[in-house]
């Protein structure tokens, strides 16, 4: 098995995570009574995984880089403050006032990321400050009062009743990523071959292309079953799974097409090896850091627009629910290597666990030891994976 997983270029971690969640997901839908798997749940599930998903694409690039960030859910409230006065307040619209959201998410991350570049401060102290000073700053913004009534039209970012994009452009859009994903797997073949490299086996690709086609119209499938109150109008893909995945495609084409995602990965698998071979690593790690923060404040706009409103709390310890994800999904705490990918089902399976324990009535206390235990588990995965690899 392992030679057929080597063979057809699979990561067998991916693989067993997403078996994983398989079994999770049918655990707590028998469980729940056959609740979980509804299509108003899964609906549900997937909106609220957006938020950790954004942030947590941003983190595998903190983390491969061997850094780390204490401060997004600081940063999300922070921003998403900023973001809920503009308008209520200002009278800003909606774009501007996520534009200057997203500007502000940015600086922010480049004020953390100089300190730790340029000024040699370890990332987790600064980041901590971070998370003191951001959380701070959003209490201050309006005196730690709830800010409301937002601008018209901003709760389609937030995944509302107008907030996804019906069934037609739904089919129109699983359609073309499934195009585009057999295309990438032909010119794959193709430049393998115009190089001399042995492509993948057919079955390989046949196989990929099947799981691709057989998960997109799944998901397609499940967004469209989930109808309007009151109507048999299909919703269709919520907005903000929608921001998520285009956030999550740029960080993975950052990572595989561009000479900063390989700088990142160097700079996270040896600093003084990456230092010798010329890379600027302050302006990596201030990049990376600024990549963070954007996202954060990404985060923070699908969150507000998702309540309706800015509140003080918004973002509260999510930071822990967006490293757990990052660390689940395969990104090694050690640097050098990250998946995307794998952060992507790693928020999936820490949200789906907190959905469902919620359906289940579990209360708070025992939501949060259960997550804590996922955690941990990943993390000696990841430690015993390290140590086979050296003792190999």
């Amino acid at each position: 098995m392992n030679e057929r997983l080597r063979a057809a270029e699979l990561d067998p971690r991916l693989l067993g995570m997403t078996g994983a969640l398989v079994a999770v997901w049918i655990g707590l839908d028998l469980a729940s009574g056959g609740l979980f798997l509804a299509p108003r749940n899964l609906y549900n599930l997937a909106v609220q995984s957006s938020v950790v998903g954004v942030m947590a694409s941003g983190m595998v690039l903190v983390i491969t880089a061997r850094h780390i960030d204490l401060s997004v859910g600081s940063l999300l409230g922070f921003t998403g403050m900023g973001i809920a006065t503009l308008q209520a307040e200002s009278g800003w619209s909606w774009p501007l006032a996520s534009l200057a959201g997203l500007a502000v998410g940015a600086a922010a991350g480049a004020w953390q990321g100089w300190w730790v570049a340029h000024r040699g401060v370890p990332a987790f102290v600064v980041t901590l400050a971070g998370l003191l000073v951001f959380r701070g700053a959003a209490y201050l913004v309006a005196d730690g009062k709830t800010v409301t009534p937002l601008a018209p039209g901003f709760g389609v970012l937030g995944g509302g009743i107008q907030g996804s994009i019906g069934a037609a452009a739904s089919w129109a859009l699983g359609a073309a990523a499934i195009a585009a994903i057999a295309a990438g797997i032909a010119r794959g073949r193709r430049t393998r071959v115009r190089h001399g490299s042995p492509p993948r086996p057919a079955w390989a690709d046949a196989l990929r292309l099947g799981a691709a086609v057989a998960g997109i119209a799944g998901f397609v499938a499940v967004m469209n079953a989930h109808t309007q109150p009151r109507s048999d109008v299909a919703r269709g893909i919520p907005v903000p799974v929608l921001l998520w995945i285009g956030s999550a495609l740029a960080i993975a084409l950052l990572f595989r097409a561009t000479r900063f995602g390989r700088y990142v990965s160097a700079l996270g698998g040896n600093p003084d090896a990456a230092v010798r071979a010329g890379i600027d690593v302050r302006r990596v790690t201030v990049g990376a850091f600024v990549a963070m923060g954007l996202l954060a404040a990404l985060a923070a706009v699908i969150t507000t627009a998702r309540l309706g409103a800015g509140t003080n709390s918004m973002g509260t310890l999510a930071e822990l629910s967006v490293i757990a994800a990052a660390v689940i999904g395969g990104t090694s705490l050690a640097g050098g290597r990250g998946s995307v990918g794998g952060a992507a089902l790693g928020a999936v399976l820490m949200q789906s666990l907190e959905n469902g324990m919620v359906l289940l009535g579990a209360s708070s206390a025992i939501r949060q030891i259960a997550i804590g235990g996922l955690l941990l588990l990943a993390v000696w995965i990841d430690v015993a994976a390290r140590r086979r690899s050296a003792d190999a």
